[in-house]
Protein backbone atom coordinates (compact mmCIF):
# COMPACT_ATOMS: atom_id res chain seq x y z
CA UNK A 1 0.00 0.00 0.00
CA UNK A 2 1.24 3.61 -0.52
CA UNK A 3 0.93 6.20 1.35
CA UNK A 4 0.06 9.29 -0.15
CA UNK A 5 0.54 13.02 1.33
CA UNK A 6 -1.95 15.32 0.57
CA UNK A 7 -2.06 19.61 1.47
CA UNK A 8 -5.92 20.41 2.07
CA UNK A 9 -7.48 23.63 2.94
CA UNK A 10 -8.18 23.41 6.04
CA UNK A 11 -10.17 26.91 6.27
CA UNK A 12 -11.33 29.07 3.71
CA UNK A 13 -9.23 32.01 3.52
CA UNK A 14 -9.56 35.20 4.60
CA UNK A 15 -7.74 37.76 3.35
CA UNK A 16 -3.97 37.05 2.92
CA UNK A 17 -3.54 32.82 3.21
CA UNK A 18 -2.04 31.60 6.62
CA UNK A 19 -0.26 28.65 7.43
CA UNK A 20 -2.91 27.49 9.77
CA UNK A 21 -5.58 27.41 6.37
CA UNK A 22 -3.82 24.21 5.51
CA UNK A 23 -3.56 20.94 6.65
CA UNK A 24 -1.22 17.84 5.39
CA UNK A 25 -2.84 14.47 5.55
CA UNK A 26 -1.91 10.80 5.01
CA UNK A 27 -4.01 9.14 2.80
CA UNK A 28 -3.63 4.94 1.91
CA UNK A 29 -3.84 4.76 -1.56
CA UNK A 30 -6.00 1.82 -2.71
CA UNK A 31 -4.77 -1.06 -4.97
CA UNK A 32 -4.76 -0.19 -8.95
CA UNK A 33 -7.51 -1.88 -10.94
CA UNK A 34 -7.21 -2.42 -14.65
CA UNK A 35 -6.51 0.52 -17.19
CA UNK A 36 -5.03 3.02 -13.78
CA UNK A 37 -1.53 4.02 -12.93
CA UNK A 38 0.41 5.36 -10.22
CA UNK A 39 1.80 8.59 -9.99
CA UNK A 40 4.63 10.12 -7.81
CA UNK A 41 4.92 14.12 -8.17
CA UNK A 42 8.09 15.19 -9.19
CA UNK A 43 7.31 18.89 -9.15
CA UNK A 44 4.26 20.97 -8.14
CA UNK A 45 3.04 24.67 -8.99
CA UNK A 46 1.33 27.73 -7.34
CA UNK A 47 0.02 29.79 -9.15
CA UNK A 48 -2.23 33.47 -8.49
CA UNK A 49 -5.24 31.49 -9.93
CA UNK A 50 -5.32 29.02 -6.35
CA UNK A 51 -6.12 31.62 -3.99
CA UNK A 52 -9.55 32.33 -6.22
CA UNK A 53 -10.02 28.60 -7.31
CA UNK A 54 -9.75 27.61 -3.53
CA UNK A 55 -13.64 29.16 -3.00
CA UNK A 56 -15.27 26.49 -4.72
CA UNK A 57 -13.33 24.02 -2.60
CA UNK A 58 -15.38 22.69 0.50
CA UNK A 59 -13.16 22.33 3.56
CA UNK A 60 -10.72 19.32 3.91
CA UNK A 61 -10.68 19.28 0.01
CA UNK A 62 -7.20 18.79 -1.75
CA UNK A 63 -5.85 21.93 -3.18
CA UNK A 64 -5.99 22.38 -6.37
CA UNK A 65 -3.36 22.18 -9.28
CA UNK A 66 -1.00 20.37 -11.70
CA UNK A 67 2.08 18.34 -11.47
CA UNK A 68 4.39 16.65 -13.27
CA UNK A 69 4.90 13.46 -11.91
CA UNK A 70 6.36 9.75 -13.00
CA UNK A 71 4.47 6.65 -13.45
CA UNK A 72 5.83 4.24 -10.49
CA UNK A 73 3.09 1.62 -11.52
CA UNK A 74 0.91 0.29 -14.30
CA UNK A 75 -2.16 -1.38 -15.55
CA UNK A 76 -2.77 0.81 -18.42
CA UNK A 77 -0.66 0.50 -21.61
CA UNK A 78 -0.95 4.29 -22.99
CA UNK A 79 1.48 4.75 -19.92
CA UNK A 80 4.17 2.35 -18.82
CA UNK A 81 6.10 2.51 -15.82
CA UNK A 82 8.57 5.55 -15.75
CA UNK A 83 6.65 7.22 -18.08
CA UNK A 84 6.73 11.33 -17.01
CA UNK A 85 3.29 12.76 -17.36
CA UNK A 86 1.34 16.36 -16.81
CA UNK A 87 -1.76 15.71 -14.04
CA UNK A 88 -4.29 17.71 -12.45
CA UNK A 89 -3.37 15.65 -9.40
CA UNK A 90 -3.66 18.66 -6.87
CA UNK A 91 -0.98 19.40 -3.91
CA UNK A 92 -0.30 15.69 -3.57
CA UNK A 93 2.92 13.51 -3.66
CA UNK A 94 1.00 10.28 -5.08
CA UNK A 95 -1.94 9.43 -6.50
CA UNK A 96 -4.13 7.12 -9.21
CA UNK A 97 -5.31 7.80 -12.26
CA UNK A 98 -7.12 6.15 -14.70
CA UNK A 99 -5.20 7.95 -17.27
CA UNK A 100 -7.79 10.42 -19.09
CA UNK A 101 -6.86 13.59 -17.82
CA UNK A 102 -3.28 12.92 -18.11
CA UNK A 103 -1.18 15.11 -20.77
CA UNK A 104 2.16 13.60 -22.20
CA UNK A 105 5.24 16.30 -22.30
CA UNK A 106 5.89 17.00 -26.02
CA UNK A 107 7.94 14.32 -27.98
CA UNK A 108 10.65 16.99 -28.85
CA UNK A 109 11.27 18.09 -25.36
CA UNK A 110 15.01 18.19 -24.79
CA UNK A 111 16.66 16.51 -22.15
CA UNK A 112 18.75 19.80 -21.36
CA UNK A 113 15.73 21.30 -20.66
CA UNK A 114 14.29 21.11 -17.01
CA UNK A 115 10.81 18.65 -16.57
CA UNK A 116 9.50 21.16 -14.28
CA UNK A 117 8.97 24.04 -17.51
CA UNK A 118 5.91 21.92 -18.43
CA UNK A 119 4.29 24.00 -15.77
CA UNK A 120 5.77 27.19 -16.32
CA UNK A 121 7.12 28.52 -20.27
CA UNK A 122 6.30 25.47 -21.78
CA UNK A 123 3.50 25.02 -19.50
CA UNK A 124 0.01 26.96 -18.53
CA UNK A 125 1.77 30.07 -17.87
CA UNK A 126 3.10 30.25 -21.02
CA UNK A 127 0.38 29.16 -22.83
CA UNK A 128 -1.47 31.85 -20.90
CA UNK A 129 0.99 34.01 -21.98
CA UNK A 130 0.91 33.13 -25.83
CA UNK A 131 -2.94 32.85 -26.52
CA UNK A 132 -3.65 36.31 -24.24
CA UNK A 133 -1.38 38.39 -26.12
CA UNK A 134 -1.49 37.17 -29.84
CA UNK A 135 -4.89 36.77 -29.80
CA UNK A 136 -6.66 38.53 -26.98
CA UNK A 137 -4.06 41.47 -27.57
CA UNK A 138 -3.85 40.64 -31.35
CA UNK A 139 -0.40 42.21 -30.77
CA UNK A 140 1.74 43.23 -33.83
CA UNK A 141 4.73 44.43 -34.78
CA UNK A 142 5.47 48.14 -34.24
CA UNK A 143 2.77 48.65 -31.62
CA UNK A 144 3.18 48.86 -27.94
CA UNK A 145 2.26 46.91 -24.98
CA UNK A 146 2.12 47.40 -21.70
CA UNK A 147 2.57 44.12 -19.19
CA UNK A 148 2.43 44.59 -15.51
CA UNK A 149 3.76 41.62 -12.58
CA UNK A 150 6.14 41.41 -15.68
CA UNK A 151 9.08 39.23 -14.12
CA UNK A 152 6.39 36.51 -12.95
CA UNK A 153 5.26 33.18 -14.63
CA UNK A 154 3.54 35.23 -17.12
CA UNK A 155 4.85 38.43 -17.62
CA UNK A 156 8.20 37.45 -18.16
CA UNK A 157 6.88 35.26 -21.35
CA UNK A 158 4.41 38.11 -22.57
CA UNK A 159 7.25 40.51 -22.69
CA UNK A 160 9.25 38.45 -24.40
CA UNK A 161 6.82 37.59 -27.14
CA UNK A 162 5.81 40.51 -27.77
CA UNK A 163 9.58 41.34 -28.66
CA UNK A 164 9.93 38.58 -30.69
CA UNK A 165 6.79 39.90 -32.63
CA UNK A 166 8.53 43.37 -32.67
CA UNK A 167 6.43 45.37 -30.36
CA UNK A 168 7.67 47.80 -27.98
CA UNK A 169 7.75 46.66 -24.22
CA UNK A 170 6.93 48.85 -21.19
CA UNK A 171 6.70 46.31 -18.03
CA UNK A 172 6.09 46.98 -14.17
CA UNK A 173 7.55 44.90 -11.33
CA UNK A 174 7.77 45.27 -7.79
CA UNK A 175 11.20 45.22 -7.14
CA UNK A 176 14.68 46.65 -8.58
CA UNK A 177 15.70 43.31 -8.98
CA UNK A 178 12.82 42.13 -10.70
CA UNK A 179 13.58 45.65 -12.99
CA UNK A 180 17.09 44.91 -13.42
CA UNK A 181 15.85 40.82 -15.07
CA UNK A 182 13.55 42.52 -17.24
CA UNK A 183 16.31 44.82 -19.12
CA UNK A 184 17.99 41.82 -19.73
CA UNK A 185 14.92 39.79 -21.32
CA UNK A 186 15.42 43.11 -23.43
CA UNK A 187 11.99 45.05 -22.03
CA UNK A 188 12.48 48.74 -23.67
CA UNK A 189 11.41 50.19 -20.44
CA UNK A 190 11.33 48.41 -16.87
CA UNK A 191 10.29 50.00 -13.63
CA UNK A 192 9.49 49.36 -10.37
CA UNK A 193 6.12 50.79 -9.75
CA UNK A 194 6.49 50.82 -5.58
CA UNK A 195 9.13 53.61 -5.84
CA UNK A 196 8.17 55.56 -8.66
CA UNK A 197 6.60 58.93 -7.64
CA UNK A 198 3.78 58.74 -10.31
CA UNK A 199 2.60 55.77 -12.04
CA UNK A 200 0.80 58.07 -14.55
CA UNK A 201 3.77 60.10 -15.26
CA UNK A 202 6.15 56.97 -15.47
CA UNK A 203 3.89 55.60 -18.24
CA UNK A 204 3.73 58.91 -20.34
CA UNK A 205 7.02 59.32 -19.80
CA UNK A 206 8.12 55.61 -21.20
CA UNK A 207 5.02 55.96 -24.31
CA UNK A 208 4.01 59.18 -24.82
CA UNK A 209 1.76 58.14 -27.73
CA UNK A 210 -0.08 55.79 -25.37
CA UNK A 211 -0.51 51.88 -25.41
CA UNK A 212 -2.25 49.73 -28.03
CA UNK A 213 -2.05 46.66 -26.11
CA UNK A 214 -2.12 46.05 -22.27
CA UNK A 215 -1.46 42.62 -20.58
CA UNK A 216 -3.51 42.84 -17.34
CA UNK A 217 -2.08 40.99 -14.42
CA UNK A 218 -2.68 42.70 -11.71
CA UNK A 219 -5.97 45.07 -12.04
CA UNK A 220 -6.87 47.30 -9.92
CA UNK A 221 -5.77 50.95 -9.43
CA UNK A 222 -2.82 50.37 -11.57
CA UNK A 223 -5.34 49.70 -14.17
CA UNK A 224 -7.13 52.80 -13.86
CA UNK A 225 -4.24 54.57 -14.41
CA UNK A 226 -3.16 52.56 -17.50
CA UNK A 227 -6.52 52.61 -19.36
CA UNK A 228 -7.02 56.36 -20.02
CA UNK A 229 -3.31 56.19 -21.78
CA UNK A 230 -4.40 53.14 -24.14
CA UNK A 231 -4.46 54.15 -27.61
CA UNK A 232 -7.74 53.99 -30.25
CA UNK A 233 -9.04 50.90 -30.73
CA UNK A 234 -7.15 49.63 -27.83
CA UNK A 235 -6.82 45.60 -26.46
CA UNK A 236 -6.66 44.63 -23.02
CA UNK A 237 -6.42 41.48 -22.14
CA UNK A 238 -7.01 41.04 -18.21
CA UNK A 239 -5.64 37.68 -17.07
CA UNK A 240 -5.71 38.48 -13.33
CA UNK A 241 -5.85 40.71 -10.71
CA UNK A 242 -3.35 39.78 -8.28
CA UNK A 243 -3.57 43.35 -6.20
CA UNK A 244 -7.22 42.42 -5.56
CA UNK A 245 -7.15 38.94 -3.99
CA UNK A 246 -6.44 39.36 -0.37
CA UNK A 247 -8.55 42.39 -0.04
CA UNK A 248 -11.22 42.42 2.48
CA UNK A 249 -12.29 45.56 1.56
CA UNK A 250 -14.57 46.90 -1.23
CA UNK A 251 -12.56 47.20 -4.49
CA UNK A 252 -12.15 50.66 -5.64
CA UNK A 253 -14.17 51.70 -8.68
CA UNK A 254 -13.26 50.84 -12.04
CA UNK A 255 -12.07 52.69 -15.19
CA UNK A 256 -14.56 55.65 -16.74
CA UNK A 257 -16.41 54.27 -19.38
CA UNK A 258 -16.02 57.75 -21.45
CA UNK A 259 -12.26 56.71 -21.62
CA UNK A 260 -13.61 52.88 -23.12
CA UNK A 261 -16.41 54.02 -24.99
CA UNK A 262 -14.45 57.18 -26.78
CA UNK A 263 -10.81 55.24 -27.52
CA UNK A 264 -12.99 52.52 -28.57
CA UNK A 265 -11.38 49.96 -26.59
CA UNK A 266 -11.93 46.32 -26.17
CA UNK A 267 -11.27 44.23 -22.98
CA UNK A 268 -11.35 40.81 -22.75
CA UNK A 269 -11.12 38.64 -19.53
CA UNK A 270 -9.82 35.02 -20.53
CA UNK A 271 -9.06 31.46 -19.18
CA UNK A 272 -6.38 29.59 -21.17
CA UNK A 273 -8.37 26.11 -21.02
CA UNK A 274 -10.26 27.83 -24.06
CA UNK A 275 -7.72 26.61 -26.49
CA UNK A 276 -6.87 23.06 -26.74
CA UNK A 277 -6.73 20.71 -29.09
CA UNK A 278 -4.51 21.24 -31.98
CA UNK A 279 -4.09 25.20 -31.32
CA UNK A 280 -2.77 24.24 -28.25
CA UNK A 281 -0.07 21.79 -29.52
CA UNK A 282 0.93 24.53 -32.36
CA UNK A 283 1.30 26.60 -29.24
CA UNK A 284 3.36 24.66 -27.19
CA UNK A 285 6.01 23.70 -30.18
CA UNK A 286 6.39 27.32 -30.41
CA UNK A 287 7.12 27.91 -27.02
CA UNK A 288 9.55 25.14 -26.90
CA UNK A 289 11.05 25.92 -29.97
CA UNK A 290 11.64 28.98 -28.75
CA UNK A 291 13.07 28.24 -25.18
CA UNK A 292 15.04 25.91 -27.12
CA UNK A 293 16.78 28.20 -29.55
CA UNK A 294 17.13 30.85 -26.85
CA UNK A 295 15.13 33.13 -27.82
CA UNK A 296 13.01 32.97 -24.54
CA UNK A 297 14.63 32.89 -21.17
CA UNK A 298 13.49 31.65 -18.41
CA UNK A 299 13.61 31.48 -14.65
CA UNK A 300 12.55 29.09 -12.00
CA UNK A 301 12.15 30.47 -8.34
CA UNK A 302 12.17 26.83 -7.12
CA UNK A 303 11.08 25.59 -3.37
CA UNK A 304 12.52 21.75 -2.03
CA UNK A 305 10.25 20.04 0.08
CA UNK A 306 6.40 19.15 -0.43
CA UNK A 307 6.01 20.11 3.00
CA UNK A 308 6.62 23.62 2.36
CA UNK A 309 4.15 23.85 -0.67
CA UNK A 310 1.83 26.65 1.45
CA UNK A 311 4.71 28.73 2.04
CA UNK A 312 5.94 28.76 -1.56
CA UNK A 313 2.32 29.18 -2.31
CA UNK A 314 2.06 32.26 -0.30
CA UNK A 315 5.28 33.80 -0.64
CA UNK A 316 4.14 33.99 -4.53
CA UNK A 317 1.14 35.93 -3.73
CA UNK A 318 3.18 38.21 -1.84
CA UNK A 319 5.77 38.49 -4.83
CA UNK A 320 8.83 36.65 -3.51
CA UNK A 321 9.59 34.80 -6.61
CA UNK A 322 11.13 36.13 -9.87
CA UNK A 323 9.77 33.73 -12.34
CA UNK A 324 8.09 30.51 -11.82
CA UNK A 325 7.27 29.26 -8.78
CA UNK A 326 7.58 25.63 -8.51
CA UNK A 327 7.86 23.03 -5.74
CA UNK A 328 10.35 20.20 -6.07
CA UNK A 329 8.64 17.53 -4.37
Amino acid sequence: MVRAKNWTLKKHFEGQPKSGDFEMKAVELPPLKNGEVLLEALFLTVDPYMRLAAKRLKEGDTMMGQQVARVVESKNSAFPTGTVVLASSGWTTHSISDGKELENLPVEWPDTLPLSLALGTVGMPGLTAYFGLLNICSAKGGETVLVNAAAGAVGSVVGQIAKLKGCKVVGAAGSDEKVAYLKKLGFDVAFNYKTVKSLEETLKKACPDGYDCYFDNVGGEFSNVVIPQMKKFGRIAICGAISTYNSTHPLPPGPSPEVIIYQQLRMEGFIVSRWQGEVKQKALKDLLKWVSEGKIQFQEYITEGFENTPAAFMGMLKGDNLGKTIVKV
